[in-house]
């Protein structure tokens, strides 16, 4: 038999082992969802994470607001998800189905994507597209996205903050929108827009990228939503529109903000250099930042103080 026959059935078999293993996760988390569900009361959002499909334990505390909002739209917009592997809203289309759009900068993510069975089993869209300010109201618009949202999830390692400003085509009960913890917690502070940022051209490190959480509250209260907080890992902000948010901010006691744990900055190299705590601050101290409050540009350290007593005790 040639190599290439030898091949479909290697294949074969690694896909049905993989969609066993997706069954199996699938099973977990939908577990994991009723017991979320029957919490009416938590601390924070800590209290209701897990991951099934998510990077960090973000499915839990999706999972949780729907049940609290169980009128919201079945519909979602994310970008920022590579190949859709991990994502913040991949468990709502196969345990909730929902529709969503997702798009990503990387054609080839985008075109795993449609090879797989998650593609054609649910109404999923997937757009290759590397996403600006200037752009992407046209992308969720020409792909039938316009309107009311259950979530809107941003998540592009750059642009956020100057992305999230411009999308005005979509009115989310929910927005998910990454942080950069090492900004801190008390200035309102993004990296200046580049409709071409790449992450790790800006800075070899890949700690410069994106805003704080103060930058996103602030832009996100000025269109309508509350802050209700971050997930344990510091790197998604949650928020819900006003008019939702009541039985939500009613039933968590603390808005917490945890600061970053995770080390993935990089070496000239390219390679992992496992910098953690404020080391990563000092990697990129020097780069240029926009003050939201004021609109000026600025060194990231001139603007100390960045971190709270609390954020900072976690941080170091």
């Amino acid at each position: 038999m040639s190599a290439g026959g030898e091949s479909l059935p290697i294949a074969a078999w690694v896909q049905h082992g993989l969609s066993r293993l997706d069954r199996s996760m699938l099973l977990q988390g939908r577990v994991a969802a009723m017991q979320v569900a029957a919490r009416d009361r938590i601390r924070n959002l800590g209290d209701i994470e897990f991951q099934v499909f998510s990077q960090w334990g973000e499915d839990g505390i999706i999972e949780w607001l729907c049940h609290k909002l169980p009128g919201i739209s079945r519909s979602f917009v994310e970008f920022g998800v590579e190949h859709f592997t991990e994502g913040n809203c991949r468990f709502l289309i196969e345990n909730r189905g929902w529709r969503g759009l997702v798009m990503d900068g990387g054609a080839s993510n985008m075109a795993h994507l449609r090879q797989q069975t998650l593609y054609w089993r649910h109404d999923l869209t997937a757009v290759a597209a590397f996403i600006t300010s200037e752009n992407i109201n046209a992308l969720i618009r020409d792909n039938g996205f316009a309107g009311d949202l259950g979530i809107l999830s941003v998540d592009i390692d750059g642009n956020d903050y100057w992305v999230l400003q411009a999308i005005d085509c979509v009115n989310p009960a929910i927005i998910i929108c990454e942080i950069n913890g090492i900004f801190g917690d008390l200035r309102a502070l993004s990296v200046p827009y580049q409709p071409d940022f790449r992450r790790f051209d800006a800075h070899h490190s890949g700690q410069y990228f994106g805003c704080s959480v103060g930058a996103a509250r602030l832009l996100c209260e000025r269109k309508g939503y509350a802050f209700i907080g971050t997930n344990t890992n510091g790197v998604n902000a949650f928020f819900v529109r006003n008019d939702l948010a009541g039985p939500i901010l009613g039933s968590i006691d603390e808005i917490r903000v945890w600061a970053p744990r995770h080390r993935d900055s990089r070496n000239r190299a390219g390679q992992l250099d496992f910098v953690r705590g404020l080391g990563r601050y000092e990697l990129i101290a020097d780069m240029p930042v926009i003050d939201l409050e004021s609109g000026r540009p600025c060194a990231l350290r001139s603007m100390q103080p960045l971190y709270s007593d609390v954020f900072l005790e976690d941080f170091r």
